[in-house]
């Protein structure tokens, strides 16, 4: 038997390369800054340069290790050249966190066909291609790795009042998909888990708050969960105490809808 640690918990990153997609605020801000304080690697993306800039510039400062690199999440060619910048900077990435993602505010029915493919593509398309090619070279160099994809409550749940169909549809998918390639790679040491948000602070819920009024009064908590709140959830996901778990998706609604 092999001789566990007590409790067997460690969120020692300090060997490992993360790459987090929609850096540039919320919870990707979020996700990025908690790895690197774990120790990993960071490869902050995202498409606005600046941000990510002063997202890495903190993080070098206060002792982690992190570069800026543009992504385009509906292009992928940007996709693949953000992971060789990412590798040839900080090495293989045996992090993947799948954040990245907007909403389309539009009844399905009046939705042009350029909002739906930019859903698409960012939310599912983008996601996808780029778990492929990290598993692609976690496979080649015999790593282990761990992809966190981020859905969304909305994979699960909608209303009528909604309009957020493509943004359920394309949340939903990403459950699946995650479910699908963590089938297909549980022969090698890579595992592949989700998160589903609820309600969660955000530039994208700053929007949606400021169409619809303030949606916290109607949750049994009355509140708005704030990134930190899933740190937890992310570094057990991403650390050796969760080497079982894999195609796992993990609500964290705050007890804000039904089931």
């Amino acid at each position: 038997m092999p001789d566990f640690p007590l409790p067997y918990t460690s969120t020692d990153l300090s060997d490992q390369v993360a790459l987090v997609t929609g850096t540039t605020a919320g919870l990707g801000k979020r996700f990025a800054q908690v790895l690197a304080a774990c120790g990993a690697k960071v490869a902050v993306t995202g498409r606005r340069f600046d941000r990510l800039e002063a997202l890495a510039e903190e993080i070098n400062a206060t002792g982690g290790v992190a570069v800026p690199i543009a992504i385009d999440m509906t292009d992928r060619n940007s996709i693949r050249a953000a992971l060789e910048e990412a590798e040839q900077a900080l090495g293989t990435v045996t992090i993947l966190v799948n954040n990245a993602g907007i909403p389309d505010a539009q009844r399905a029915v009046k939705m042009t066909d350029t909002l739906m493919d930019a859903v698409f593509d960012t939310n599912l398309i983008g996601p996808w291609v780029l778990s492929v090619e990290v598993a692609k070279r976690l496979i080649a160099a015999q790593l282990p790795g761990r992809i966190v994809n981020i859905a969304s409550i909305a994979a699960f749940n909608t209303t009528a009042q909604s309009a957020a169909t493509l943004y359920a549809t394309t949340k939903s998918a990403v459950v699946r998909m995650t479910e699908a390639h963590a089938v297909e790679w549980s022969r090698y040491p890579i595992n592949v888990n989700c998160i589903a948000p609820g309600a969660f602070a955000s530039e994208m819920m700053d929007g949606m708050l400021s169409r619809i009024g303030d949606i916290s009064q109607n949750f049994p908590r009355k509140r708005i969960c704030q990134p930190a709140q899933m740190d937890s959830t992310l570094l057990y996901l991403v650390s050796p105490a969760s080497e079982c778990v894999t195609g796992t998706v993990i609500k964290i609604d705050d007890g804000q809808g039904s089931r």
